[in-house]
């Protein structure tokens, strides 16, 4: 318990002295790699303070780029972040998604090749799962890999891509098997974006955004030093790195009930837009649907935390993140949809020459995306039959 508490007083001093103020509430996270377009350069100062420290992934290895922190020292952490409203240093799919999964069933060279880079902030992942024909069903996938002794080549494309154009690198699901039934013959490789045959197009979406693309690959080189895995036996990988996806609770991005939001709270929205009465939003109907909010959000967070809490050295959990994912895309929505119910007209912006701010022109944008959170990383009637199945055991 000593070493704890003095564990908490050296974060506490470290983070005081290096967090940058403007760094102390919501605002841009990074998400690295060469493309990301840094709005605040204490962003990139607060992301290299960190990563020298292992701070960006910290119960990783120190070996690989992390802090080496145990549960409880991780969980303290997050405690004195929490505490001055630091932002996190680094998200995306490299801290969440390929590097958890890289811990498990990657190679020791894979780890040590890819796994600083992605620590470091240096280098950016996305994901090639989708296709126009295997969405849902994403065993069906079809993009190709021929095996060429020292490499693959690949061939197909991908859909639904996020965030691929400023992507560095994919790990992507291949068959390198045809003829072999649809779980199986699928391979799970990485290679990077910036190579000959590769087209990433952004696909415009009603929020006026292009967080998605389709990808399209004619004869790209995947190494067979990064096959993940055995060949043919992907499919066991990628269902991890789901599992990985949907918790996201070993980062600083998704750990507990989360550090400092992306965007004012509804409470200080409400205090702007609707006012005051006594102290409390005048709006009583509303007032009663923030506090319902506000309750299901910290059990949500709360629950995620012991789930960290209850694992061992802070696993990622099996099937039961398919839970996190469908309260937590539900949550997400309600959060948008509470929102634009506080800024009534306000919320209704869209072109810059209106006399509305920022905030405001960012409002429905973000509404119309958050529609996306119940499909995108697996639909919500998966996520419930997956529930269904192999949490509750029900009958098929």
């Amino acid at each position: 318990m000593g070493d704890l508490a003095e564990f908490r007083d050296g974060a506490r001093e470290w983070l005081e002295e290096n967090c940058p103020e403007r760094l102390r509430g919501p605002g841009q996270v990074l998400a690295g790699g060469r493309k990301e377009n840094i709005e605040n350069q204490d962003s990139l100062i607060w992301l290299e303070r960190c990563a020298e420290r292992g701070y960006t992934v910290p119960m990783w290895p120190t070996s690989y780029g992390g802090a080496g922190l145990s549960l409880a020292e991780f969980l303290v952490l997050l405690e004195e972040m929490r505490r001055i409203g630091a932002r996190t240093p680094l998200a995306g799919m490299g801290t969440s998604m390929i590097g958890p999964t890289l811990l498990e069933f990657g190679t020791e060279d894979q780890k040590q090749r890819h796994l600083p880079r992605i620590a470091s902030g240096e280098i950016r992942w996305c994901q090639g799962y989708s296709e126009p024909g295997a969405g849902s069903d994403l065993a069906s996938l079809q993009t190709r890999a021929e095996d060429k002794g020292d490499h693959f080549v690949v061939n197909g494309g991908k859909i639904w891509t996020s965030l691929a154009h400023f992507a560095d690198w994919m790990f992507c699901l291949v068959r390198t098997d045809p003829k072999a039934p649809k779980h199986e013959g699928i391979s799970f490789v990485l290679f990077p974006m910036e190579q000959p045959g590769i087209s990433v197009n952004p696909l415009p979406l009603i929020s006026g955004v292009s967080h998605f693309c389709q990808c399209f690959f004619d004869d790209v080189i995947a190494q067979k030093d990064d096959l993940v895995g055995e060949i043919n036996k992907g499919w066991t990988v990628g269902k991890r790195l789901l599992q990985h996806e949907r918790s996201n609770i070993t980062t600083l991005a998704g750990a507990g009930a989360g550090l400092t939001p992306a965007e004012r709270t509804l409470k200080e929205l409400a205090h702007d837009y609707v006012g005051t009465e006594g102290g409390k939003v005048a709006d009583a109907d509303l007032r009663s649907r923030m506090v319902r909010h506000q309750i299901t959000s910290r059990a949500f967070g709360l629950t995620q935390r012991r789930t960290v809490e209850e694992s061992e050295s802070g696993n990622t959990p099996g099937f039961s993140t398919s839970i996190f994912k469908l309260y937590g895309a539900n949550l997400r929505k309600e959060t948008q949809e509470l929102k634009l119910r506080i800024m009534g007209h306000r919320a209704l912006a869209w072109a810059e020459d209106g006399g509305f701010s920022s905030e405001e022109l960012e409002a429905t944008r973000t509404w119309l995306f958050s529609k996306a959170s119940s499909i995108a990383g697996g639909s919500n009637e998966v996520q419930m039959n997956i529930i269904a199945k192999r949490v509750l055991g029900l009958p098929d």
